[in-house]
């Protein structure tokens, strides 16, 4: 079993990410994240060695705004056929 330091930044990742892909984001939620994964991220580096981290670290964070403007992942696909 992980200690709590390392396991709940990895639970709210994961978190994240499964809100991020639900098929019916709430947009208060997505509002929330975009301060919080900036915090989680941090308590990561705090975790991990800085060898883990690459420049793609930082994409979470503006996922949440991808999300409120672009929609649901899942039908972004569509849209682009369509034109």
């Amino acid at each position: 079993m992980l200690p709590e330091y390392i396991s709940n930044p990895l639970i709210e990742l994961s978190i994240f990410f499964k809100d991020l892909c639900s098929s019916k984001p709430n947009e208060d939620v997505l509002r929330r994240y975009k301060d919080n994964v900036p915090i989680i991220l941090c308590k990561l580096e705090k975790i991990f060695p800085p060898g883990f981290f690459d420049s793609m670290e930082h994409l979470p964070v503006h996922l949440p705004y991808e999300a409120r403007v672009g929609g649901p992942v899942q039908y972004r696909w569509m849209y682009t056929f369509e034109r």
